[in-house]
């Protein structure tokens, strides 16, 4: 992949950040804008031998500052009542997926700044981000599993379900905002099918967590942004719940504005 195609890559997961890290749309897009004019204008401030993204972002960075970044006044958007050292170290942590060191290079900062912003971000947003959970899973202790993670992370767990038909009938009473499904259930039917018809009545986030991962990667159909291969790693469910639940937060509070 060429430099140039490897930004044009990058630049709808940094339009993405921008338009979350400054809680508008328009002035995210501009700010991303000017990244790229400034990285036409001055292209030995890019370090060719760093990676695409991490240098894109830290260029970002080092053009929109924090005095460039206005408080954010987004009714609803979480991520907008943090600081704003926490507020980028969060979302670059859990949003864009880098890690504590890539974020430290980012930002130009220390590794352990960046450790000790997305703690202090996570407390103080550990409330705001409690939802009603809905489980699709037939394996009784993993079930029970899935729902002591959930509840220590402050979730009301509304309802664990172990077929496609008590799966879409229980959604459409409990109404969740969160759902976390396996692929195969008690009955032979699909967790899958069970999803696709329940986000036809509603929109919001699903973590599929399976043994069966290449079920879900056919390309025959629209794939899961979020998908966790048993036997899961608690930490990845931790992370990938709060990752759907701050996205999902976000996305409805940009779009009742705009």
């Amino acid at each position: 992949m060429t430099f140039q195609a490897a930004v044009a890559h990058e630049l709808p997961f940094l339009r993405r950040y921008a338009r979350t890290l400054t809680g508008s749309q328009s002035v995210g897009d501009a700010a991303v804008r000017e990244t790229l004019q400034a990285m036409i204008a001055a292209p030995e401030e890019f370090n060719a031998e760093a990676d695409v993204r991490q240098e894109l972002y830290r260029i970002f960075h080092k053009i929109w500052t924090d005095s460039s970044l206005r408080p954010m006044d987004t009714p609803g958007a979480i991520v907008g009542s943090l600081p704003r050292r926490l507020r980028k170290a969060l979302l670059l942590t859990t949003i864009e997926g880098f890690s504590e060191h890539e974020a430290a290079y980012i930002l130009e900062i220390e590794e352990n700044d960046v450790h000790d912003f997305v703690v202090q971000a996570r407390e103080a947003i550990h409330s705001m981000l409690s939802a009603k959970v809905m489980i699709i899973e037939d394996e009784a202790i993993i079930a029970l599993h899935l729902k002591s993670l959930l509840m220590s992370m402050g979730n009301d767990v509304g309802a664990i379900v172990r077929t496609k038909d008590e799966a879409v009938a229980t959604a459409a009473d409990l109404q969740p905002e969160l759902i976390l499904a396996d692929v195969n259930l008690a009955d032979g039917s699909s967790g899958i099918d069970a999803v696709a018809e329940i986000l036809q009545e509603m929109t919001i986030p699903v973590i599929f967590i399976t043994a069966f991962p290449e079920k879900l990667l056919t390309g025959e159909r629209d794939e899961p942004a979020y998908v966790i291969s048993k036997p899961f790693n608690p930490d990845d469910v931790v992370a990938t719940v709060w990752q759907a639940l701050l996205v999902a937060r976000e996305t409805a509070a940009m779009s009742e504005c705009a």
